[in-house]
């Protein structure tokens, strides 16, 4: 019994590591929210179901232990250990980050696990142990979400710690301007934009990569931010009415662009109404002296701005009020527009990004800087100096091959911009995308009308992933798009290597339209 027991506690020693890690590394990319985890868990219930048989497997050997054998456990516990391992080999695109709070849950999992072993041998003996051993590895799935909730007083007293620390540290400096971006979609490049432009003649800060949360605002804060600095943007990311206002109480804004209202994050919003006050959180944040920049070609801000009576600027690619672009050239190159502000002030403005998508935000950008004091004609040369942000419509040249990384968070409006700005290149055109995702129920609606937008495009159409494959290739179908052109597979490097290696005449331009975490 002893013996069999030592060898039931080494295998599950080892298949727990595995599965901790594993479903850690889930819980971690749903942002630690348990909610956003327990749906997961039901949409992924085929990819834990050897947990979900050793759970009933170890129930069954205590309550029948003459029923179920050593044997078989020792072999449930191996099948776990080989596909963890196998599962660790795939989830290669973020990797898990063994963070602070991370380590402290990985603290509480580990008390909870022992504490449960050493109750059951005190009071029930070495009999049922085999049984809990395989229950625990088992229950590895939802023991994050119970240290998540063992673990909240300490995670919100070290949070509001820390929050009141950039607090402070904001307060102390008066002359500070402070921008706040956030927008559905666009915010991320309007936040480099607006540096880019205005960093020819301040000292500014923004919120790095994907900080955008409360906790990534503190750490900006109290990390980086010097005396020195003179402008801070503030990136307001938001999956849940509320959270603008958030990082609105630690911020403060003095600014405000809103870059867009749309369809994103669904599931967590419910409702394009929800999306739309959650924003316009920024606009009740400002000061009564503060400015509003808003963009005027999304119908959503229009119909909620006239709420606010607060000094406001739109922004547009078209004929409207406030800041507008006019006489847009698209190149392979490039684009070139004119800029005309409210006074009739007018620029001609060139810039490396392509697609006439990208001039909104730019136009936004100009309006902000030129409302703080910089003419038109002085950010001519800092508009050329605009770079491509990371995986949004980034150029990459191999050869033969240019790849437009379109990879992060795709959205219904930027996958359609995305697609037709594809559409202009002269060559094999080729789109690799797995769809769009957490647009609750409209998520089939919104891939079908994307793969409608990609068959006018697109040469081929490479699609990631089978399941969520079928409405777009449905939406792609419906345009008489040719059906051995359109092609789907289980990964995106298989995706990749199809597209590398289809003949034909000409430049390849492969368009990478989202790239889907290890959670999906």
């Amino acid at each position: 019994m002893i013996i069999r027991t030592v060898i039931a506690t080494v295998l599950a020693a080892y298949a727990s590591f595995l599965t901790l890690r594993h479903n850690m590394h889930m819980f971690q990319l749903n942002g630690y929210k348990n909610d956003e985890h327990i749906n997961w868990i039901k949409k992924n219930l085929r990819q834990q179901w050897l947990l979900g048989f050793g759970l009933v497997l170890g129930i069954l050997r205590i309550i029948f232990p003459a029923l179920i054998l050593d044997i078989v456990i020792y072999l449930t516990l191996m099948l776990d250990i080989l596909v963890y391992r196998a599962m660790r080999r795939l989830n290669t695109k973020k990797k898990l980050v063994y963070t602070a709070r991370v380590k402290r849950m990985i603290v509480t999992i580990l008390i909870i696990t022992v504490s449960a072993v050493i109750l059951v041998a005190i009071f029930a003996g070495i009999k049922p142990m085999n049984g809990l051993l395989i229950i625990l590895v088992s229950a590895q799935f939802f023991l994050n979400m119970i240290a998540n909730v063992i673990n909240h007083p300490i995670e919100y007293g070290i949070n509001h710690y820390y929050i009141n620390d950039a607090k402070h540290k904001l307060a102390e400096m008066d002359n500070l301007k402070i921008i706040g971006v956030t927008g559905s979609y666009g915010k991320t490049s309007m936040k480099y934009i607006l540096q880019t432009l205005l960093q020819s003649k301040y000292n500014v800060l923004v919120t790095p990569g994907n900080f955008n949360t409360p906790l990534g605002v503190t750490i900006t804060v109290r990390d980086h931010l010097k005396p020195t600095h003179e402008i801070f943007i503030c990136e307001m990311g938001a999956r849940r009415v509320g959270e603008i206002k958030e990082i609105c109480d630690i911020a403060h804004p003095d600014y405000g662009i809103i870059t867009a209202v749309g369809p994103q994050h669904l599931e967590t919003f419910f409702s394009l109404e929800n999306i739309q006050r959650t924003k316009f959180e920024l606009a009740d944040a400002l000061p009564d002296d503060g400015m509003l920049f808003l963009n005027g070609d999304n119908a959503y801000i229009q119909e909620k701005a006239v709420e606010y009576p607060i000094k406001t600027f739109y922004y547009s690619e078209k004929e409207g009020e406030g800041y507008r672009a006019m006489d847009i050239a698209v190149s392979q190159t490039g684009t070139e527009f004119t800029v005309v502000s409210p006074s009739g002030e007018c620029e001609r403005f060139q810039m490396k990004l392509i697609g006439a998508h990208n001039v909104s935000n730019v136009v936004g950008a100009i309006a902000v800087a030129n409302t703080l004091g910089m003419t038109l004609k002085e950010l001519k040369i800092p508009v050329r100096r605009i770079q491509q942000v990371e995986h949004r419509m980034q150029m990459r040249e191999h050869g033969l091959v240019t790849i437009i990384d379109d990879a992060y968070n795709s959205n219904p409006v930027g996958s359609k911009a995305a697609v037709e700005t594809l559409a202009m290149f002269d060559g094999i055109r080729i789109l690799i995308t797995p769809g769009m995702v957490e647009l609750g129920e409209k998520e089939e609606e919104y891939n079908y009308k994307f793969g409608t937008y990609a068959a006018d495009c697109c040469d081929f159409i490479l699609l990631v992933g089978k399941k969520r494959a079928v409405p777009i290739k449905e939406g792609v179908l419906s345009k008489g798009f040719p059906e051995e052109k359109c092609l789907v597979f289980d990964k995106l490097e298989d995706a990749v290597s199809y597209a590398y290696a289809i003949k034909g005449q000409g430049h390849k331009y492969i368009l990478l339209e989202n790239d889907l975490p290890d959670n999906y």
